[in-house]
């Protein structure tokens, strides 16, 4: 899980979004029915989640499925005036969604969510990544929830993660040598696919962990060097790969 940016919705857009919120009703399961008949506004919704997204339609939760639908973050069930919050939109995998969180949403005490939302935090607060078996481990509360509703600790997913942190490392190589023969095209090539998922998971926490003392001789000088490319004083523009 990466932290995500979220930009503003054009006004029309959010302009419609605001007059079906006002016109939500208290009846029960009247926001679902209103999201529902709201197809048009779903569409374009999508259109800016997936836009979003870390390359290629991922699930904003466990980055390895394509996104298939909106997912409330927080449900509709527990706050139906959040139905067309744009600020509650994520753009999530049928498994993730339909299967794991459906309208599961743990709070701790005082009614705080114990799940993370990378639109507006940063999950490497709460969520440390094993890059050689690619496993994660809470770091907190929210960290252990969120691996536990998404599933993140799925084998098919740690392995995914695992075989992308060898990967990386070879390309994060090949970085550092095209850009020391000046070949800007293709880096910005390579270091476009890097912010592709399953990479993108890998490269974040390679780029928070290299200046670790033993970053070189965990990653290899090359890879340590590329990643330098990618955050130097000068870097090329290729995309949201900053650190």
């Amino acid at each position: 899980m990466i932290p995500l940016q979220r930009g503003p919705l054009p006004v029309d857009l959010a302009d419609r979004m605001a007059a079906r919120t006002q016109r939500i009703s208290t009846a029960k399961g009247a926001a679902r029915e209103s999201w529902r008949a709201a197809r048009t506004i779903r569409q374009d919704l999508a259109v800016h989640l997936v836009a979003m997204a870390a390359g290629m339609s991922r699930c904003m939760y466990c980055g390895d499925s394509e996104g298939t639908s909106i997912d409330h973050f927080e449900p509709i069930a527990r706050a139906p005036k959040r139905a067309f919050d744009w600020l509650n939109h994520l753009w999530a995998c049928s498994f993730c969604n339909s299967n794991q969180k459906r309208d599961l949403f743990p709070v701790d005490r005082q009614g705080e969510p114990l799940l993370i939302d990378p639109t507006s935090e940063e999950p490497a607060d709460h969520l440390d990544l094993v890059l050689v078996t690619g496993a994660y481990r809470a770091r907190t509360p929210k960290g252990v929830e969120t691996i536990r509703i998404f599933g993140l600790d799925r084998p098919v997913l740690e392995r995914g993660r695992a075989h992308a942190y060898v990967r990386c490392r070879s390309m994060l190589r090949d970085l550092a040598v095209l850009a020391e023969h000046g070949e800007l095209g293709e880096v910005r090539e390579v270091a476009r696919a890097l912010t592709v998922q399953p990479f993108a998971d890998v490269l974040h926490e390679m780029l928070r962990l290299r200046t670790a003392p033993r970053a070189a001789l965990v990653f290899g000088a090359e890879a340590v060097a590329g990643l330098n490319v990618l955050t130097g004083p000068h870097p090329v523009e290729w995309g949201p790969v900053r650190n």
